[in-house]
């Protein structure tokens, strides 16, 4: 009689079953850390709680100057110096790392030497010495010994506190970047690059063609926190006098005194901007790893199994029992 039970219960219901009887183990074997969850739930709440009711936080003020238009024109600086320094930053670092994993010394020695440098040296220091660079050279000029010039400029007037900072921003992501790039390159299967070879495709195209985009989602993801790094090291140029989004709350505050507000309104859109750009970096993570059999998982994936998950820890013997 136990057999025929057996034999005659569909395979799916068994795999419900067993399904039921292991959420209800894992329930019963966790009770730490739902007691932890919901502590820190609550932590959370009550930290909430205590920030919006202190009135030393003056959400009024901070209200008022959200919009300000000295902190939307230097929001709008921020953004432009994060956008220009990313596009200068990968384009120098893809050429960079083909340069480090060149067999010619003479491309690869100065390529690391860019990177060692801009790499060990602070980006607050970079950045005053770019500003600085008329001490060095009053006048910059261009062209061949011993004929005119192709180029002068007077230092002072070419190297502006904005081109300064851009300067400085753009050589030191590009030396990040370049170890980023290079290390989604040697990451793809050698193999690949023999096969494409085989092919009859020359070096150039084999990898255009096969190794970058292979190697983009190994790159995706540490060029991503690099480029949202990047962003908020836009702030150290306010150094220089750059009216970016720190230096736009630092002019306010140094002349109301409200230094606290502006700084928590400062800091809110920095929040804004690399939230947007993480989400930015989760769809294009999402797109280059289809095909691999590890994409990411969407947003509703993610709030369906956490729903899931909490619904049989609740009522684990209830779902069993059913």
């Amino acid at each position: 009689m136990t057999s025929y039970f057996q034999a005659s219960v569909p395979a799916s219901a068994e795999a419900d079953e067993s399904a039921k009887v292991d959420l209800t183990i894992h329930g019963r074997r966790h009770p730490i850390r739902n007691v932890v969850s919901v502590l820190l739930c609550l932590l959370a709440v009550w930290a909430v709680y205590a920030i919006a009711t202190n009135p030393r936080f003056q959400w009024d003020v901070v209200g008022q100057y959200m919009f300000d238009h000295r902190i939307l024109h230097g929001l709008g600086m921020t953004l432009l110096l994060t956008v220009e320094s990313s596009v200068i930053g990968v384009a120098l670092g893809v050429i960079i790392a083909i340069m480090r994993l060149s067999p010619i010394p003479v491309l690869s020695v100065p390529a690391w030497l860019f990177a060692v440098f801009f790499r060990g040296t602070p980006l607050l220091v970079q950045i005053i010495f770019w500003y600085n660079l008329a001490a060095l050279y009053p006048s910059l000029s261009i062209g061949i010994p011993g004929l005119a010039p192709f180029f002068h400029a007077n230092a002072n007037q070419l190297i502006s506190p904005l081109t300064a900072g851009l300067l400085a921003l753009g050589l030191n992501e590009g030396a990040y970047m370049s170890e980023i790039i290079r290390a989604g390159i040697i990451g793809v299967d050698r193999g690949q690059t023999e096969a494409g070879k085989a092919l009859g495709m020359r070096p150039q195209r084999v990898l255009r063609r096969i190794v970058l985009p292979q190697a983009m989602r190994i790159i995706i993801p540490p060029m991503g926190n690099e480029i949202i790094g990047l962003l908020k090291g836009t702030s150290l140029v306010s150094v220089i006098s750059v009216s970016e989004l720190l230096f736009s709350a630092q002019i306010i505050y140094s002349q109301n005194l409200e230094t606290i507000p502006l700084l928590i309104v400062a800091s809110i859109w920095y929040l804004a901007a690399t939230t947007v750009m993480s989400v930015g970096q989760y769809h294009l993570e999402r797109h280059f790893g289809r095909g691999t059999g590890h994409p990411a998982p969407g947003f509703l994936e993610v709030w369906r199994n956490a729903l899931t998950q909490a619904h049989a820890r609740i009522r684990p013997t209830e779902r069993v029992s059913s």
